[in-house]
């Protein structure tokens, strides 16, 4: 056995007009909805009919329209039901070309108004009819006598509390907002409120002007955009300056030239995070609320499409205006190369203008490419740091990697170029392109170094004797990746209970080699180094080898174990007791 549902209507009342909607404002927008759907569906009788809609303030809010007007029976089946949409296009309000689909729309006037009045008339003919609803849900209908005019006229008697929204200071900025682009005459008070016309469309319109009074700041360019299987036109802003990428990618949209808000998400692709536009759209769904857009495929496309648009005009720019391109880029470089990873005209447009950081300062790889043949990156922007400047002494050109994307797109140009275009460089390497010192300095190093071991073995750590620049920097630290990791590996051994764990671990380092994880390099050229060749003291030779251990971990940037950071206090504090003429 079958029931109907039961429907509380005052609670539904309730619900929609209180929590389906973010803001009693949007009321306006309802009424005006309702206006121009009514005004639509007239002219599709009668072309040559006036689109009019006329508003007034006072103690009560007063709405008229030139549109089709309702019947009685449209009245019971449009004013008095929910969610019938159905109906409505029975009763011909056709989705295409109307604004409303929800049928919950004249629900939103109690979020500020006690009542609504309904007055109407049908251009399909018959008398007028007064349809008159409260918050509680109980709305009658009668027959008007006299002569009414054709279309619809709405009264809003307001709600304790909510008397402001109704007055004239209030109305107009919302009916200038909402309707600005409606194809109708809107008048407030006997005064035209709104353009009707798309700035976009007018060919005389100042485009910069109306993003400052929109979004707010001067464009660094307008491109005018448009899908045509949305019925979509716009225009999309470029900020002129970098924005973070976490920022919010907010867009005007109207629908059918009505707006749906000022800060709708998700109609462009996460990388065009540096646009802003504006679009009116006939085809794309908003969701039930009308504030913001439904995603469904044909968002989908649409965003898709977009992204396509303002990723052609990047390439234009490049063609016609390469100075402004290398500008744009440098301003907005975290979307373009985000977009590039996927992308390889893309590629070469950030390949040939955004600059890198490299040993030769900021250049674009293509630049660097020039002058050092292939590109050796760093993929970690501390250990760059570190052997730049020893890697600049020696003529070697490094690219630091170690920012966002940067690998990927050096990984895409070995893909497209060939793998010897770019290629990681390994701190051993550059000990390599290291010269070797003077015979009789060497042999005096290594005596002081067989001295102060212990200084560097509590640190599980070589020494490596080299003449190199700058001659200021006295020992550079070098991690060797594999070693630190079977360092680690054999720590957990000796941890793990269950010796077959531990028999695995031990197969794991077993041919992995006896090198350290980690080699100070001593530079030969350094004063303090030559001074450490000549002394006589065993205990002052170990204590500087460990503070040189120690400046040196402090200039790699690396993070300090629990006993590096004793023995930076340690040789501190001795070397300063010395200095006072202690020890």
């Amino acid at each position: 056995m079958s029931h109907t549902f039961r429907v509380d209507l005052r609670g539904i009342i309730d619900l929609l007009s209180h929590h389906l909607y973010s803001s009693p404002r949007v009321y306006v927008r309802e009424l005006l909805q309702n206006a121009v759907d009514a005004i639509t569906a007239r002219r599709e009788l009668d072309p040559s009919c006036p689109a009019e809609v006329t508003i007034t303030c006072g103690a009560e809010l007063r709405i008229t329209d030139t549109g089709v007007g309702l019947t009685e029976t449209e009245v019971h089946e449009l004013l008095s039901t929910l969610g019938r949409t159905s109906k409505r296009d029975d009763l011909g309000f056709a989705r295409e070309g109307f604004l409303g689909q929800f049928g919950v729309g004249m629900l939103s006037c109690f979020l500020v108004a006690s009542s609504v009045t309904v007055i109407t008339r049908s251009a399909r003919g018959g008398p007028g009819v007064r349809w008159e609803a409260d918050s509680s849900g109980n709305y009658t209908v009668s027959v008007v006598d006299g002569d009414v005019a054709v279309g619809t006229t709405v009264v809003l008697t307001a709600s304790r509390g909510n008397e402001h929204w109704l007055e004239t200071d209030v109305v107009r900025p919302l009916v200038s907002d909402y309707g600005d682009l409606l194809p109708a005459v809107v008048t407030l008070d006997g005064s035209a409120v709104t353009r009707g016309l798309r700035p976009w469309d007018d060919e005389d319109a100042d485009l910069s002007g109306y993003c400052e009074q929109i979004f707010g700041f001067t464009p660094f360019e307008a491109i005018p955009i448009e899908v045509e299987a949305a019925g979509l036109t716009g225009v999309a802003f470029v900020l002129p300056s970098g924005v973070h990428p976490g920022t919010r990618q907010t867009h005007r949209v109207y629908l059918k030239r009505m707006l749906v808000g000022d800060n709708v998400e998700g109609l462009l692709p996460d990388w065009a995070y540096f646009v802003r536009c504006v679009v009116d759209a006939s085809s794309i769904r908003p969701t039930a609320s009308r504030e913001s857009l439904y995603q469904d495929e044909m968002l989908l496309a649409v965003r898709e499409e977009l992204g396509e648009q303002i990723r052609d005009w990047l390439i234009r720019l490049d063609a016609i205006e390469p100075r402004r391109a290398g500008e744009l880029l440098a301003a907005h470089h975290l979307g373009i190369k985000s977009l590039a990873r996927s992308d390889d005209e893309m590629l070469r447009l950030v390949e040939r203008w955004l600059p890198f950081e490299t040993t030769d300062g900021p250049i674009p790889l293509r630049q660097f490419r020039r002058k050092h043949g292939a590109i050796l990156y760093i993929p970690d922007v501390d250990e760059f740091h570190q052997l730049a400047p020893v890697a600049a002494a020696q003529g070697l050109g490094l690219v630091n990697a170690g920012y966002a994307y940067d690998l990927e797109l050096l990984n895409r140009l070995s893909a497209l170029d060939g793998p010897s275009i770019a290629r990681r460089v390994a701190p051993t390497e550059l000990l390599a392109a290291l010269a070797d010192p003077e015979p009789d300095v060497e042999t005096a190093l290594r005596l002081r170094l067989s001295e102060g071991a212990a200084a560097l073995d509590r640190h599980d750590c070589d020494a490596v004797i080299r003449d190199f620049d700058p001659v200021s920097l006295p020992a550079l630290l070098i991690s060797n990746a594999e070693q630190q990791r079977k360092l680690d590996t054999e720590q957990t051994a000796e941890e793990v209970v269950d010796p077959l764990w531990a028999e695995l671990l031990g197969q794991l380092t077993a041919d992995s080699g006896s090198a350290r994880p980690e080699q100070l390099v001593l530079n030969c050229r350094n004063p303090l180094v030559q001074r450490l060749a000549r002394l006589t003291d065993p205990a002052l030779v170990e204590l500087t080898l460990e503070s040189l251990y120690v400046h040196a971990v402090l200039q790699a940037r690396r993070a300090m174990r629990p006993k590096d950071t004793a023995a930076l206090n340690r040789s501190f504090l001795e070397l300063l007791d010395r200095a006072v003429g202690g020890k």
